[in-house]
């Protein structure tokens, strides 16, 4: 029992990962099934990281007043409802309405996950390699979700709904141990007041503006890797292009697993976190350079690879770093506010990059995405030059 806090933070961030990537999973049968385009798609990943900043401003309070448990349930439940109506909505507006519960179920998730790694593992003594670890699971769903679906759907034959019901059967399976867990007394510390007043530190700032990039690039690559495989597949002549596709989002999880657990390992990646950071953007622009360029199905896959890798140490090692400048009191307001501003990346780019592909490519439109990369290369560099709470 006393290892179910734990246990229930990884489902927890498991889940996150698995709403963050539910519509860049299910894009090409959206579009197919209600018509839609690039720009819809766009649309519904923009309504989902609007609920998601909202939410997020408000679960920390939530959470402090009430505890750990509500939330977690609050999570589960919301989650695995919102991709049932993934699953039997037969309108815009039904998709729209599930962007809304899928941003509400994902940031309470979020909360609960985010906050209990840090204090749960390694003994709470080092918050970037437990935010690496405990994230190496948000990779696992970006490979499991993408992968079921092509298995169940063009391997086995079996309907779109019943695939779905399947995924949100088992997100709402994890209510149960939610339910049973005894939560250690952490709060999230999350105060709206002290947010602002913590925005005037240079490693706060820097963090947000480093989210904001980097969440924007990785919400564009869940969503439009998949659209921009199945251009190259050929998906008017060839049917297995929509199937090698999602085998190919499932190989970007796979890198961000792989990448995440392995970054888990490094030791003191808090002192070092900046030159990780730095050394990942340049690698992934280079990588995304290689999307935008190629016509090789083969050369964009090992892109993907190399891109998911480079991914993987951002998200995780930009909190690491930023919470090791601060005592632990403050972790919650200084993860509460980076991370809903990072949240505004996730609401433009991938939305532009949609709407830029209409009547071109998605390919064309990727762009973009390198630029933002060199953007936060550049923030590293700043990052690394803030000091560490015990230095002078």
């Amino acid at each position: 029992m006393k290892k179910l806090p734990a246990v229930v933070a990884i489902m927890a961030v498991f889940t996150l990962a698995v709403c963050f990537i539910m519509i860049g999973s299910i894009s090409e049968e959206l579009k197919l099934n209600l018509g839609i385009n690039n720009s819809d798609i766009g649309t519904l990943v923009l309504v989902f990281s609007l609920s998601s900043i909202v939410v997020q401003l408000l679960a920390g309070p939530v959470v402090d007043k009430y505890g750990h448990k509500p939330m977690a349930i609050l999570g589960f439940l919301v989650s695995g409802v919102s991709i049932l109506l993934l699953a039997f909505t037969t309108s815009f507006a039904g998709c729209l309405l599930a962007a809304v519960c899928l941003g509400v179920g994902a940031i309470s998730c979020n909360t609960v996950g985010n906050t209990l790694l840090p204090v749960v593992l390694f003994g709470g003594r080092e918050p970037a390699r437990a935010s690496n670890f405990g994230n190496g699971f948000v990779g696992l769903a970006f490979v499991l979700t993408p992968l079921s679906i092509v298995t169940l759907i063009n391997d086995l034959g079996m309907s779109y709904q019943f695939t779905l019901c399947c995924i949100g059967a088992i997100v709402l399976s994890f209510t149960c141990f939610a339910a049973v867990t005894k939560y250690p007394q952490v709060s999230t510390g999350f105060s709206l007041s002290r947010s602002f007043t913590l925005l005037k530190k240079p490693a706060v700032l820097l963090a947000a503006l480093a989210l904001v990039c980097y969440i924007g690039l990785e919400f564009s690559m869940n969503t439009w890797i998949k659209p921009l495989m199945t251009e190259l597949y050929g998906a008017g002549g060839n049917p297995d292009a929509v199937r090698n596709a999602g085998r190919t989002l499932a190989v970007f999880g796979l890198a961000m697993a792989v990448g995440r657990f392995l970054s888990s390992a490094v030791k003191n990646l808090s002192r070092i976190g900046s030159k990780v950071i730095a050394g990942a953007s340049l690698v992934s622009i280079l990588s995304i350079a290689t999307l935008i360029t190629t016509s090789s199905p083969v050369y964009a896959v090992i892109a993907v690879l190399v891109t998911g890798l480079a991914f993987a140490p951002m998200f995780p090692t930009i909190v690491g770093v930023t919470f090791a400048r601060f005592d632990s009191s403050l972790y919650g307001s200084v993860f509460g506010i980076i991370f809903s501003i990072g949240l505004i990346g996730s609401m433009f780019l991938p939305k532009i990059i949609g709407i830029l592909s209409v009547g071109r490519t998605v390919q064309q439109s990727l762009t973009i995405a390198a630029v933002i990369a060199g953007i936060l290369f550049l923030i590293a560099l700043f990052i690394g030059g803030v000091r560490f709470k015990n230095e002078p």
